[in-house]
């Protein structure tokens, strides 16, 4: 049985308030509310927790943000798709190069969930006018935002040492000793 690992939950759930309270900043473009605070999230979920993680993360702030009336269902694709694959990307590629992270959430987000929103719009939220790529630019410029604001926060603590420093304490009491040897 794999272990389960609090703190990594823990974060997954801080991750998913910013989400939802982020997204009280957002504004229309076409017809969808672009929140670029998620995408923000979505990337720092992909570097610090990985791709299930970051896609449970999304998954939570969507639902939540439309029980409350925040979100319309283009949250779930829009951004479900660009937190898993800036997960899968950042692992995929050894979780050095932080780049593959950025830009798998802004292609998971624009294209593939600007395409899958499409169905969404025209099947349960009545939008007839909706078309395969309607949705792909305000996504674009959503997950642009975000990104843009998660990749300077992401160098500078990379450069600061907080980045390595942070990932060691999420894996710290998993297996492996913090820098102080204890939990």
């Amino acid at each position: 049985m794999k272990k389960i690992n609090l703190k990594k939950i823990t974060l997954t759930a801080l991750f998913t308030a910013i989400a939802v309270v982020g997204s009280m900043f957002s504004f229309p473009v076409f017809g969808s509310k672009c929140a670029p605070i998620q995408h923000l999230v979505n990337v720092l979920c992909a570097i610090f927790l990985g791709p299930w993680y970051g896609l449970a993360q999304a998954f939570l702030a969507s639902l939540i943000r439309n029980l409350l009336g925040l979100g319309t269902l283009l949250a779930f694709p829009g951004s479900m798709c660009g937190a898993l694959l800036a997960g899968l990307l950042f692992n995929l590629f050894k979780k050095k190069i932080r780049w593959f992270a950025y830009g798998g959430e802004v292609f998971g987000t624009a294209l593939i969930g600007g395409m899958l929103s499409f169905p969404i719009a025209a099947l349960f939220m009545g939008n007839q006018a909706a078309t395969l790529f309607t949705f792909v630019v305000p996504f674009l410029i959503s997950t642009v935002g975000g990104t843009i604001i998660a990749i300077v926060m992401v160098e500078i603590m990379a450069k600061a040492g907080a980045l390595k420093w942070l990932k060691s304490q999420l894996e710290a009491g998993n297996g492996k000793e913090n820098r102080n040897g204890n939990d």
